[in-house]
């Protein structure tokens, strides 16, 4: 499966925490507030979907994923990390 879509939504997820507690700690302006609230909702909501969908996602994988903020792109390292461990297996590489 490809993890463009989830890969996409755990950086706005990021960005737009970070963007709120920048707003919250210097200007606290409401329609910034208003507007990167649901953005980060939405994004965190999606990237808890998505990392649940993933076959190839432990069990893990998936609580990684709840974690705000980060735990979408802590559930795709450890995808990607595991997706190379299991391709290196496949080659006869072993562990590296």
């Amino acid at each position: 499966m490809d993890l463009r879509h989830l890969r996409i939504a755990a950086h706005v997820e990021l960005a737009s925490l970070i963007a709120m507690l920048a707003n919250l700690a210097t200007a606290h302006l409401k329609p910034v507030s208003a507007l990167l609230g649901p953005t980060h909702g939405c994004a965190y909501l999606f990237v808890l979907a998505a990392t649940w969908r993933l076959e190839q996602a432990t069990t893990t994988t998936k609580a990684t994923a709840v974690i705000p903020g980060i735990g979408g792109l802590l559930a795709l390292r450890r995808i990607e990390r595991r997706t190379l461990q299991r391709a290196g297996h496949r080659e006869g590489g072993g562990a590296r």
